[in-house]
């Protein structure tokens, strides 16, 4: 069987999706310790009230960890807005349904 490229899902049939998993985690360690290790290089960082050192390949994972945060943080807000929006529409749908159902079983006046 020769690779083709995109890989299709039915190549990873045989494969639990667990051992995949765990081979991209070791894979993205090993690329993290190798990025850790070629970026030791002592840099300060300016706060204002204080000036730590730290390597910079710490203080650019931190960095990296506060966007993430940042980001999900971003993520929740937007979710519940859209989601209090859901429950407004959904009570406005049950109001709207009840109303149509009141006015079918009213008696039509005038025939």
């Amino acid at each position: 069987m020769t690779a083709t490229f995109p890989a299709r899902p039915e190549d990873f049939r045989g494969v639990p999706l667990v051992i995949i998993k765990l081979l991209l985690l070791l894979a993205f360690m090993v690329i993290g310790a190798s990025f850790a290790l070629i970026n030791d290089q002592p840099v300060v960082v300016d706060l204002y009230f204080v000036t730590p050192e730290m390597p910079l390949s710490l203080l650019l994972l931190l960095a990296l960890g506060c966007g993430i945060v940042l980001g999900g943080l971003a993520g929740v807000v937007y979710f519940m807005r859209v989601k209090k929006e859901n429950a407004d529409l959904r009570r406005k749908t049950r109001l709207v349904n009840e109303e149509v159902k009141n006015l079918r079983a009213m008696p039509i006046k005038g025939r």
